[in-house]
């Protein structure tokens, strides 16, 4: 059975990838992760001081 890239979907998964079929579906999965992009919604109420800074005020900080 051929794996299929979850990212670009093709069908040619490396061995040494997987489940994707090259490093650069890698990073890119992993840069979804650590911007949130796989995150759950939720209804749960966040306080505001335990958000990480946007880049719209991120400028603020510095």
């Amino acid at each position: 059975m051929r794996q299929t890239c979850p990212i670009c979907k093709k069908k040619d998964v490396v061995e040494a990838s997987r489940p994707f079929c090259s490093k650069r579906c890698a990073d890119v999965d992993l840069g979804r992760w650590l911007k949130g992009g796989y995150a759950i919604p939720t209804d749960e109420h966040v306080p505001e001081s335990a958000m990480p800074p946007t880049p719209a005020n991120d400028s603020d900080v510095y």
